[in-house]
């Protein structure tokens, strides 16, 4: 049947009605303005959920393209200050409208070809980054092992201690944490399961678990619009393409201003256990699930995170595996440039803060949702924690900024090395025997035990 045929059978068979009052309405007694203004005035200025810290996202919209080498016009500028002022006035009328041209000057921003990030190499698809850097043979471990599986439970169970330490502190720096909190080493509060960036991963597993190894990015996407209503940033953005047809890689790169942000590098984690021993493996699933949301370097961070995941199932030392990892980075990438010049203030100076600063300084322009200076602050952890699960996540959270998206990538890699005994009591907490999000279908609400079969029968599926 026709879709002109499949129309006619609707409109012949439509029996008139007589409507009473309260249902003649296109809103269902919603006040449908209200709803789209709330949704747009989070644009404008918002406050992160966990840790209450600000956000204005259009600013960041700017500020993202300027990284990325684009000159936004001054025409944009005026726009973004109209946009802010009628924030603040609560003109909504005109949000909208200033909303839309700010939108439309991003959309058509130019190339700044004095912008040092033309300097790099990008990288536009995974054979010419593969063909650019050297992967190890693959290393066998035993997946009907109870070691294993232990190393699967303490990878989840560390990134959920990870992010919920984070989202307490997640969107601030350094020096004002410690002015507010002093050293933080444990909850400021009780730790939840709330956190939007599992959410990706349990995409990725939904995918996994049905295609294996032959998964595309296109399966990915699926999963995302299936299960999952909203993102932020350049998910949000990619799961509205996703949603009009644009499938990847044009989903991260349509209208995007983000995909160089920490959103592939915060879920990288999930494509490393899929691909325990084989970094190869791993940065082609973190390639496939990265183009989903994000280009070039936004890329290569959920690369580098899968690489040294995958890598802590076989490796025992901590700098060989973030060296390793560094080594499947393109050297001609920014990307790399960042991550070689925090493993190179980390061998210069002698406690982490030092170092830290310098990150911090050299990549200012950056925002902190940005990959780059996320990136520092991971390998700042790992360098400087040597190992200690106390003293990385303690680390890691005082470094600040995106503390859940890195607590969450980084603190797997020793869990995983050691298994669940090296994660202490204290940090342990009923509310990680189940994870609840905002997901449709069975990730809703799901507990540690089930997330744990879950990803165990899958990778040995794959496998067979």
């Amino acid at each position: 049947m026709k879709a002109w045929e499949m129309a006619q059978d609707i409109f012949t068979n439509a029996r008139p009605v007589v409507r009473k009052e309260e249902e003649q309405t296109w809103t269902d007694n919603v006040d449908v303005s209200r709803f789209y203004d709330d949704n747009l005035s989070l644009d404008w200025g918002s406050n992160v959920p966990g840790s209450g810290a600000p956000e204005k996202i259009m600013i960041a919209a700017v500020q993202a393209l300027e990284n990325r080498g684009y000159r936004v016009s001054d025409e944009g500028y005026r726009f973004l200050c109209e946009g802010l002022d009628a924030h603040k006035d609560g003109d909504f009328v005109r949000l909208h409208e200033v909303s839309a041209l700010l939108r439309r000057e991003l959309a058509q921003a130019e190339k700044d070809p004095d912008s040092p990030y033309w300097n790099y190499t990008c990288y536009h698809s995974f054979e010419q980054y593969a063909a650019s850097v050297d992967f190890p043979k693959a290393r066998e471990v035993s997946l009907d092992s109870q070691a294993f599986e232990e190393q699967i439970r303490a990878g989840w169970l560390s990134q959920l201690i990870g992010g919920a330490m984070g989202t307490m502190v997640e969107g601030y720096t350094y020096d004002n944490l410690r002015k507010a909190f002093g050293d933080v080493r444990g909850y400021l509060r009780e730790p939840n399961t709330y956190n939007d960036d599992i959410t990706f991963e349990l995409a990725f597993l939904d995918a996994f678990s049905k295609k294996g190894y032959e998964v595309t990015s296109q399966d990915i996407a699926l999963s995302w619009v299936g299960l999952i209503p909203c993102g932020w940033s350049a998910e949000e953005i990619a799961i509205r393409n996703i949603k009009n047809g644009i499938f990847p890689p044009q989903s991260g790169t349509f209208r995007n201003p983000f995909n160089e942000w920490i959103g592939a590098q915060m879920r990288g984690g999930i494509c490393g256990m899929a691909a325990p021993g084989d970094p190869a493996l791993a940065a082609a699933l973190a390639w496939r699930d990265a183009e989903v949301s994000h280009a070039n370097n936004g890329i290569l961070g959920e690369i580098f995170n899968a690489v040294m995941t995958s890598l802590a199932f076989t490796e025992t030392d901590i700098l060989q595996i973030i060296q390793k990892a560094m080594s499947m980075i393109p050297a001609d990438s920014e990307y790399y440039s960042v991550i070689s010049f925090a493993w190179e203030c980390c061998g210069k100076y002698d406690t982490w803060p030092e170092a830290l600063k310098k990150c911090q300084e050299k990549y200012q322009r950056y925002n902190w949702i940005h990959t780059y200076p996320n990136a520092c602050c991971e390998i700042i952890a790992l360098y400087y924690g040597k190992g200690d699960f106390r003293e990385t996540l303690h680390i890691i959270t005082m470094c600040g900024i995106d503390v859940d998206c890195n607590a969450g990538m980084i603190m797997p890699i020793p869990a995983i090395q050691k298994g669940m005994g090296i994660i202490p009591n204290e940090l342990l907490h009923p509310a990680f025997e189940r994870l609840d999000t905002y997901m449709r279908g069975k990730f809703r609400s799901i507990s540690l035990d089930e997330l744990v079969h879950d990803t165990l029968s899958s990778i040995k599926k794959a496998h067979k």
